[in-house]
């Protein structure tokens, strides 16, 4: 028997939207498969590798393991929604000067864990940082880049926030 489908409203990246969908999707499912948004990758299906992080009302989730309705009236922010216009985000920005990326598959989930920690301290000690982001898993490299991008970024917030992209 096939659920019947329910409205949401949910903002994406400041974009108001109302959806018709199952109530047995993912957040993941509802950002790549009814937006078109596929910065979120799924990878593991098992909350375990972060390559779906997204933030949703400020908070970092992995977003494969959220239903969609529980999204109902929130606010999500993808990796999509980072720049502004052609402006690219510090964070953005800092990975592609520190080459924090070999294959790409991770990084839109480690920037977004990034910009979570960064909002709510926006200077983390390294170890606060390795701590915070152990559940962005990266099979290509190791993770020596994106730690320096991230702690570059914290250590100069105002270098970063006059580059244009």
């Amino acid at each position: 028997m096939e659920l019947a489908k329910k409205w949401i409203k949910v903002t994406v990246n400041g974009e108001p939207r109302e959806l018709l969908i199952k109530p047995n999707i993912t957040l993941l499912d509802l950002l790549r498969d009814y937006l078109g948004l596929t910065g979120a990758k799924m990878a593991c299906i098992s909350n375990s590798c972060g390559a779906c992080t997204v933030i949703l009302d400020g908070m970092a989730v992995k977003s494969c393991s959220v239903l969609a309705m529980q999204a109902e009236g929130s606010e999500v922010l993808t990796v999509e929604g980072l720049a502004e216009g052609d402006k690219l985000h510090p964070l953005q920005q800092a990975f592609i000067d520190h080459a924090a990326f070999q294959c790409g598959f991770c990084t839109p989930g480690k920037l977004m864990s990034a910009k979570a920690l960064l909002d709510e301290n926006p200077q983390p000690t390294e170890e606060e940082l390795r701590r915070d982001m152990e559940g962005n898993l990266c099979r290509c490299t190791g993770y020596k880049k994106y730690i320096e991008a991230i702690m570059d970024v914290a250590q100069h917030p105002v270098k970063y926030s006059a580059k244009e992209g």
